[in-house]
């Protein structure tokens, strides 16, 4: 005998994590994995990473660059384990580290989508290379 689950609602299912971790054993390198976030809110971001990466309660800190992200909570739950958000700006800010409870640390490439660009600036275009060129001396177009 066969039971099928039905299939939640789309508007209630979670999209895929988009992570991609070291092999086990293979050391060196400035980072352990790379991740895909789909925006830049921490409060929508993190669970899922830290579902997958925490899984067992072991992550205790998520450490991230405060120019990179929206602002966060001091703390997010995650199940039944609180975790502490610490913003720094000396932090490389295409990267997240995640501090587990030994103190052992998870560094992550962050490949930001072009929709996590909302925190950041985008310098509008501008007409012609003189204006550049006078607002690079100093000047207002």
């Amino acid at each position: 005998m066969t039971l099928e689950l039905p299939t939640p609602p789309a508007e209630t299912r979670q999209p895929a994590l988009r992570l991609s971790m070291k092999p086990r054993g293979c050391s060196g390198g400035a980072v352990d994995g790379a991740w895909w976030p789909r925006s830049a809110d921490p409060a929508t971001e993190f669970p899922p990473l830290l579902a997958v990466l925490g899984a067992d309660g072991r992550v205790r800190r998520v450490s991230y660059h405060l120019g990179s992200w929206r602002r966060a909570g001091r703390t997010l739950d995650v199940g039944d384990v609180t975790v502490r958000m610490e913003g720094f700006h000396f932090i490389q800010p295409d990267t997240v580290i995640l501090v587990n409870a030994d103190h052992t640390r998870i560094r992550l490439l962050v490949v930001p989508s072009p929709r996590a660009n909302a925190v950041h600036a985008v310098p509008e275009a501008r007409g012609t290379v003189d204006e550049d060129r006078w607002e690079g001396d100093g000047g207002r177009a």
